[in-house]
């Protein structure tokens, strides 16, 4: 008669059958479901809180443009608010477009270096790449010529071994055993040696093309240099009444002054501004003021750090004699500014660093 164990069948009740395991399966499912989506219900609220803020400072945005063009249209209305408005706005035009043009004076020399450093970056890899190889290519054949050599000395050597099989070779075969052994272990190193140089080799060859580091701190900073010597030219090329300071004060409000005088010194005014925007535009030959001029910063620029590419502002202020208007001259003239301390043509946001 069997007896049955009351352990294991305790054990056999304490065991959940299959579809109460199923059940149980299930349920951890659901609470891992109801956590994920209480988890993306959470992400969701977050979503819409930073949706509404944004939404909210857009119509905050939105209203002060409204506001700001109610204004406008009401200082339009009336001769005396309309003629300052326009020089206001034209003033802020002139500064945007010297702005723009040292820009893309910028950006151009810029590309310029950059595609010169570039060739000579990539003319100088292919230089050491290609020696590389050569000096790859010369140790393997070097190795391959050792590697064989060594084979065909412990093949000699071990045919010269089994010549000695007489009773009388006894003494001669220990010694040559030594020889052989030796010429085994020069073998394996110049075999070893011989896959080293593959391998050297084979890493020459499987190069990628290197990686262009970007422009070096000298280029840097004689494009930066050549930025504030045109900078300095457009600066001259305005003429007659003291537009740049009215440009730049221009550009520090954002309401429309009303200090430019009545009606006929407003129209006077205009008519200057136009004059001195057809100056900034005009595309003369600048190669012999800009190397002048680059020369000339190149000697007195001074650098905070070894690794800094903007010279001081103090080191940039500009020579005698230049000034932004030809008659009159002496005392009365308007001196070229340091475009470096005063941020002419917002130079520092085209500036290399």
């Amino acid at each position: 008669m069997k007896v049955i164990n009351p352990i294991v069948l305790a054990r056999q009740a304490l065991v959940p059958s299959a579809a109460e395991r199923e059940e149980e399966q299930r349920v951890l499912q659901l609470f891992r479901n109801r956590a994920e989506l209480k988890k993306a219900y959470t992400e969701l609220q977050d979503e819409i809180h930073r949706l509404k803020d944004r939404l909210k400072q857009q119509e905050g945005a939105t209203a002060r443009v409204q506001e700001q063009l109610g204004e406008l249209e009401s200082r339009l209305v009336a001769p005396e608010t309309a003629y300052p408005a326009m020089v206001f706005y034209q003033l802020r035009n002139l500064w945007t477009t010297g702005a723009g043009l040292l820009r893309a004076f910028g950006e151009d020399l810029e590309k310029q270096q950059v595609e010169r450093e570039r060739r000579a970056f990539l003319t100088e890899t292919n230089r050491q790449q290609f020696e590389r190889r050569q000096l790859a290519v010369t140790a393997v054949r070097a190795a391959e010529i050792d590697a064989a050599e060594a084979a065909q000395q412990t093949q000699r050597l071990e045919r010269e071994l089994r010549a000695l099989n007489r009773p009388w070779h006894h003494f001669r075969r220990r010694a040559m055993e030594g020889c052989v052994a030796s010429s085994a272990s020069l073998r394996m190193l110049a075999e070893a040696r011989l896959e080293h140089a593959r391998g050297e080799f084979d890493a020459a060859t499987t190069d990628g093309e290197a990686t262009f580091p970007g422009l070096s701190l000298e280029a840097r900073r004689a494009t930066n240099l050549a930025i504030v010597a045109f900078a300095e030219i457009l600066c001259l090329r305005i003429a007659g009444a003291p537009l740049l300071s009215l440009a730049r004060a221009s550009t520090l409000r954002r309401d429309p002054a009303d200090d430019y005088g009545t009606r006929a010194e407003c129209g006077a005014l205009m008519l200057e501004i136009s004059r001195a925007r057809a100056m900034l535009l005009q595309r003369t030959d600048l190669s012999a003021e800009l190397r002048a001029r680059s020369e000339r910063l190149q000697k007195s620029a001074v650098y905070r750090a070894a690794e800094e590419a903007i010279p001081v502002p103090e080191s940039g202020a500009p020579r005698a004699g230049d000034v932004l208007t030809r008659a009159p001259q002496g005392a009365r003239a308007l001196q070229t500014p340091n475009v470096l301390s005063e941020d002419t043509w917002d130079i520092f946001r085209i500036l290399l660093r």
